[in-house]
């Protein structure tokens, strides 16, 4: 057997080095790199000491989806403090350490970058040993950290500046959801961070956020996912494996108990079994917890993928403590968009006013395009300017502010919305009417518009404004050397309108209601819908596209329509509305079914527990 001598020098520091530089990385996972290495500090972690996956087992799959090489794009939408910051954070370790690489962090605000740099990054590098020998402290700032064979930038989102100039691999982006939106100037803060990866045929886009709204980027990142990945326990009485839902969590709903009372004996009840889970069998069900698939894209190759939770999965809170917030924020908006954000990881809507194109095509009466109602008293119009083209609508008016759209359509001249405005247009008995009054957005071409409605006497230009104090008002065009030059201008508040065509379109076919034709079509129907009004980042209530890609053309023809009856003094012509609908009024070809409650919360039933 050959024996080997053993070296009786050591090798020179130089040699050292060159070897230790040399060294490949460890072939471990983002999960397995944190137990070994990371160490949570006692000025940024509330339970300092080495990382341990099995108090939170939930963050292993999100943090190993950085090592997938077929994923690129990774999100985590989550409510709060349940760890999602400390898993970016070892990812990021775990870069420094195995695979150096430029990389980005964006933080919703300078200010909040700087602070996280000094407060919870940097001290994350001194405290792990393996990181601080890669630390080059003295070629460092803030917002700039150097490493052996790589760089961090930190970024605020509020400063596109610094999002620009940079190659980037990995991109880290955290609260996604606060970050502002783009500007005339500037795209929105995750474009720009995006277009710094594109030289990395192999980079890596990993974002983190609690929802707000539907429209926001995280919940539109969980949406277009290849697949979206839930996470599932074992029930420790069936063994079943089932998703936590806040509809499962159940108190007593004895009326004289109070919050705290009925909080304190909440408990979740198994959706497959039926019996109670306590918050003792937890620790257990998570370490026994897996993520899979809910929706998935068989035809995609899933490079993009999308993690989901909520806070009823924290090891850090009681079911008794989602319970007590719950009934606390129940009666008081804006502490339930609280909790439907930062506990159930779910976007806000405010759901009084939704409406869908089914709602529309139950309001279509007996009568066919272009026939107007017997009981009409005049007829509007409106028009919504496009770069190629033109959409209007035509509706008919009649006692207590009943409406039915008679005609609608797209025009690709003025000329073809000249002539279809300036038809006659017959009741069932012969009777001609003529558009009374027809308005006409003078956002886009606005010199073409003036033009148009200097010539019209049915026409007015109008323009849309918010927050006014009437639904509409009457201003004069004050463009020199313009042939609108004097002439009056309507100013119409959209949102205004949007409440009373969502709440008129509730209303069954007859008096008061707002109705469409035999033959309308579900494309105008969905463009008539395309808007809900929810809360936004201030908390106001707006009316916002349900999707980005929605067009709404049909809807702003409405407006314009409904405006232009109030110019006219609609609501004061006619008849009061009753109680008991017209009988000469036109009915639905069928009954339209009954409004369901909005459902938004998923759960059904008697979800608010007493």
């Amino acid at each position: 057997m050959r024996t080997y001598k053993q070296r009786k020098y050591q090798a020179p520091p130089y040699i050292l080095g060159a070897m230790q530089h040399l060294r490949p990385p460890e072939d471990i996972k983002v999960s397995e790199w944190a137990e070994r290495h990371r160490i949570l500090g006692e000025k940024s972690c509330a339970m300092p000491g080495h990382w341990r996956n099995i108090k939170t087992p939930y963050l292993v799959g999100f943090m190993d989806a950085l090592n997938d090489y077929e994923v690129e794009e990774v999100a985590f939408v989550k409510p709060t403090q349940v760890g999602g910051t400390e898993s970016l954070q070892n990812m990021v370790g775990y870069v420094i350490s195995q695979d150096p690489s430029p990389t980005m962090i964006v933080y919703p605000t300078d200010k909040l970058a700087e602070s996280v740099s000094e407060n919870r990054l940097v001290p994350m590098v001194k405290d792990s040993p393996t990181l601080d020998e890669r630390f080059r402290e003295t070629n460092s700032s803030k917002l700039e950290l150097q490493f052996d064979s790589m760089y961090i930038v930190l970024c605020g989102a509020n400063s596109p500046s610094s999002l620009a100039s940079r190659p980037i691999r990995f991109l880290f982006l955290d609260e996604v959801d606060k970050y502002p939106a783009a500007s005339k100037k500037e795209a929105d803060p995750i474009s720009l961070a995006r277009e710094r990866t594109k030289t990395f045929p192999n980079r890596k886009i990993c974002m983190c956020s609690t929802p707000t709204l539907r429209t926001g980027p995280i919940w539109k990142a969980l949406e277009s996912a290849d697949k979206e990945l839930h996470y599932f326990v074992p029930c420790p009485h069936c063994a079943e494996r089932i998703e936590l839902k806040f509809a499962q969590l159940k108190w007593p709903k004895e009326p004289d108990m109070s919050n705290r009372e009925r909080a304190e004996q909440a408990c979740y009840v198994c959706q497959s079994c039926g019996c109670v889970i306590n918050d003792a069998d937890k620790a257990r069900m998570l370490r026994q917890g897996t993520w899979r698939a809910v929706r998935e894209n068989a035809t995609a190759p899933n490079t993009k993928v999308a993690f989901w939770l909520n806070t009823l999965y924290s090891p850090f809170v009681r079911f008794s403590e989602v319970a007590f917030e719950f009934l606390n924020s129940k009666d008081d908006p804006e502490k339930l968009q609280n909790f439907v954000n930062s506990w159930l990881a779910e976007p806000w809507e405010d759901t009084a006013l939704k409406t869908s194109a089914d709602t529309v095509l139950a309001r279509q009466t007996c009568l066919p395009a272009l026939v107007v109602p017997g009981w009409a008293r005049l007829l509007t119009g409106g028009v919504d300017v496009q770069e190629t083209c033109f959409y209007w609508t035509i509706r008919a008016w009649g006692d207590a502010m009943t409406s039915q759209c008679i005609a609608h359509g797209q025009a690709l001249s003025w000329g073809a919305v000249d002539r279809q405005m300036d038809l006659e247009y017959r009741k069932e008995d012969g009777t001609a009417m003529l558009v009374d009054l027809c308005l006409v957005d003078s956002g886009d071409q606005t010199e073409d518009v003036y033009d148009f409605c200097a010539t019209r006497e049915w026409a007015l230009p109008c323009k849309g404004v918010s927050g006014s104090y009437s639904h509409y008002r009457i201003s004069t065009v004050n463009r020199t050397g313009s042939k609108g030059h004097g002439m009056q201008l309507v100013l119409v508040d959209g949102g205004k309108y949007k409440d009373m065509i969502a709440a008129r379109m509730r209303k069954e076919n007859g008096q008061g209601s707002w109705m469409v034709h035999a033959d309308c079509d579900r494309e105008y129907a969905e463009q008539v819908t395309a808007e809900h009004k929810v809360r936004d980042k201030n908390g106001k209530l707006a009316w916002a596209l349900k999707s980005s890609h929605a067009d709404n053309h049909y809807l702003d023809c409405e407006v314009y329509a409904a405006a232009a009856a109030d110019v006219l003094e609609v609501r004061s012509l006619f008849l009061q509305e009753t109680d008991e609908p017209d009988s000469t009024a036109p009915q639905s070809i069928s009954q339209p079914p009954q409004a369901p409650e909005i459902d938004w919360l998923g759960t059904g039933g008697d979800w608010l527990g007493g």
